[in-house]
């Protein structure tokens, strides 16, 4: 299939991008890396009057480098993450979960604030970026705010954008030479989306304990503190202190019934724990 007849729009400013997403009218679309939006323009999922390209944005490709924050536009793509092109305050966390996106080619184009506007709960971003405790900067004609990410997905599919608003950038805390990071995803083989991940960040000169359960057809079950998972010691060692029964429980209440799967994530949570102690 093909999609059906809608008008293209390239703003230069994000004033004139939002202005046109502010009209009552017309049904918008914005585009960035297009990697998921394409195929769902083909497949006539999504069938806008208009298509609000924003790859020509400059300021949705800045990074700001602040004291304990490092902002993004949302149109970094990728491979900018990867090759760390942009700063790397993560201790190396976030050029290997980018290295791991579907394909290079996917990588050159795709975008963060694409992947989490999509939102898609076995995409690497919407675990990743919340088990480091990142937040979004979320722009319209009338206000800005900003929100953790583990609140931007609202649903399977569904980002808590309201009409006439736009994802402007991501913030990223900056990690201590202290912290421990793991984050592990299943998939049967290179390049598909994940069937479970597990995502830990322990990080003790800033009082961090976080953990993601991800890729449950939900949004993913984040763990702001996660030092019960860990009998409250997290110090004494991440491994030799996790209870798997405790993240089998957050499974169940998540609404995950079937064991099969709740082991496979936990398994998947076990060996980010894993990592990050072999980091």
């Amino acid at each position: 299939m093909k999609p059906v007849d809608f008008a293209y729009e390239r703003p230069r400013k994000i004033a004139a991008a939002l202005a046109m997403l502010e009209c009552d009218d017309i049904s918008a679309k914005v585009l960035a890396g297009g990697q998921s939006l394409g195929p769902m323009l083909n497949m006539r999922l999504v069938q806008p009057d208009v298509l609000i390209d924003i790859t020509g944005i400059a300021e949705l490709k800045r990074v700001e480098d602040g004291a304990d924050m490092l902002t993004l536009g949302a149109c970094i793509t990728h491979a900018d993450i990867e090759d760390e092109r942009v700063p790397d305050v993560t201790r190396g966390a976030l050029p290997r979960v980018a290295s791991a996106i579907a394909y290079r080619a996917v990588r050159n184009r795709g975008t963060i604030g694409g992947s989490l506007t999509h939102a898609d709960p076995a995409a690497d971003w919407v675990s990743s970026l919340a088990a480091i405790g990142a937040q979004v900067v979320i722009a319209s004609t009338k206000s800005t705010r900003t929100i953790p990410v583990e609140d931007y997905m609202a649903d399977v599919l569904e980002s808590a954008l309201q009409p006439g608003e736009m994802l402007e950038a991501v913030k990223l805390p900056k990690l201590s030479g202290a912290a421990r990071w793991g984050y592990f995803k299943a998939c049967r083989k290179v390049g598909e989306f994940a069937h479970a991940i597990g995502a830990v960040l322990y990080d003790p000169d800033r009082s961090v304990c976080r953990a993601v359960l991800g890729a449950i057809e939900r949004k993913p079950i984040v763990l702001a503190d996660a030092s019960a998972l860990f009998g409250g010691r997290p110090a004494d060692g991440l491994v030799k202190t996790f209870n798997a029964g405790l993240a089998d429980s957050k499974l169940q209440d998540a609404g995950v019934s079937d064991p099969i799967a709740r082991r496979f994530h936990v398994a998947a949570l076990r060996r980010a724990i894993a990592m990050s102690e072999a980091a």
